[in-house]
């Protein structure tokens, strides 16, 4: 597996959720969270948004279905229940699959399987370049070519990882909703910066590779900027 699922499990009963403990380490690449307590599972389903979520229908103080009914449109779910009556309901409930209890590991591992392709599905594609006008031309910018961007009156300036820069008859909004989210991040109301190309950083003044001197941090960016880049 490519990537690390990051996926919880709840199951009143302790024995299914060391099964499903040991078929996750076997597969590889899931980081697994148990619950034997429904109502403490979803709210760390509400709180920690994990990829995928094994759900148990028939428990003592809440029903599966009922915990299915208010998950996180993100979150892919498989039921894991010994009544198979349910199944129906469930995939009504847009369930991925449904275990039958006791399934095997091979069983196990074609619901994994089926839940990394919905994944892929509904993940965004994200564009390698920005495209915008200067002057009567169309100008392709790698996004990894980006250093910052910057505000200009009714301009805006992009600056080049390579050298040089863009200037495009433009505001900066129009050009942040156009970049990815989590790879810049605007820490003035005239600057946006590429997160990669951060060397250092303080309270009021953000250090970029092979910029000299820096770049201001706006009072209202404080926060986002500590949070973003401290991680």
């Amino acid at each position: 597996m490519s990537r690390t699922l990051k996926c919880i499990a709840i199951d009143d009963e302790p024995m299914a959720l060391l099964v499903i403990e040991q078929f996750c380490r076997r597969k590889g690449g899931m980081e697994l969270s148990v619950f034997s307590e429904p109502r403490v599972g979803l709210e760390a389903i509400r709180r920690d948004k994990p990829d995928l979520v094994f759900l148990d229908i028939q428990m003592n103080s809440i029903n599966g279905l009922e915990i299915a009914d208010t998950l996180p449109s993100e979150s892919c779910f498989i039921f894991t229940t010994a009544y198979a009556e349910y199944a129906l309901e469930g995939f009504n409930l847009d369930a991925v699959d449904f275990l039958h209890k006791p399934f095997s590991y091979e069983r196990f591992e074609v619901a994994v399987e089926k839940a990394l392709r919905r994944m892929d599905a509904h993940r965004p594609v994200l564009p390698e370049c920005l495209v915008v006008k200067q002057e009567y031309n169309n100008v392709s910018i790698p996004l990894s070519d980006i250093l910052y961007v910057e505000a200009l009156g009714n301009y805006v300036k992009i600056v080049r990882v390579s050298g040089g820069h863009v200037l495009t008859r433009t505001n900066l909004k129009a050009v942040t909703d156009m970049l990815p989210d989590g790879a810049f991040l605007r820490i003035h109301r005239s600057y946006v910066i590429a997160v990669p190309a951060v060397v250092s950083f303080t309270r009021t003044r953000v250090e970029l590779k092979g910029h000299v001197g820096g770049l201001p941090v706006g009072a209202q960016y404080t926060a986002q900027v500590a949070e973003v880049l401290g991680r």
